[in-house]
């Protein structure tokens, strides 16, 4: 990253967490340059629906973000910063 890039990230990480998260929405939408095939995004939306109640009534093993950070380090992949 150059120097506007890394200033922009500071300022992004200090926003409250929905606001990063719209901002993250945001950016990765642009980078999509295709239309997403018929009934994809339908079908995500039910994913995520079904993945939030997985995870509600206790039954989604989730996983540490500092699990994640060391298991992307050890696969020689750096996390998104």
């Amino acid at each position: 990253m150059n120097t506007e890039t890394d200033e922009l990230l500071t300022q992004a990480l200090r926003l409250p967490p929905t606001a990063r998260a719209a901002l993250a929405a945001s950016l990765i939408s642009s980078l999509e340059t295709d239309p997403p095939d018929e009934g994809v995004e339908a079908a995500w939306q039910v994913e995520v629906g079904r993945r939030a109640a997985d995870i509600d009534r206790g039954t989604a093993k989730t996983v540490p973000w500092s699990e994640v950070e060391r298991m992307m380090a050890d696969a020689g992949r750096a996390p998104a910063r």
